[in-house]
């Protein structure tokens, strides 16, 4: 049984304090790509998307367990494992 996380509150929440840190003039590009991908993971297409793939791989016995959204972030921004 594979496992798909969608937690996007926890991304969310990651990245935001990633986003905080940037504070240098070269560290705003980085921002505002990932003030991008906040938006999207905040969209309600994105939810909706999320919703749909959860209630099919629930029809094709998946399970869903953490959160994809957050662990890439956490891979991404380094952030250490709970």
């Amino acid at each position: 049984v594979g496992l798909f996380f969608l937690d996007t509150d926890r991304a969310l929440v990651l990245l935001e304090e990633y986003c905080k840190k940037l504070r240098k003039p070269e560290e705003q590009q980085l921002k505002k790509a990932i003030r991008k991908v906040m938006g999207i993971f905040k969209s309600s297409l994105f939810q909706a998307l999320l919703g749909s793939f959860k209630k099919k791989a629930t029809r094709h016995g998946t399970t869903f367990h953490t959160s994809l959204p957050a662990t890439l972030a956490c891979d991404v921004l380094g952030c250490p494992k709970d």
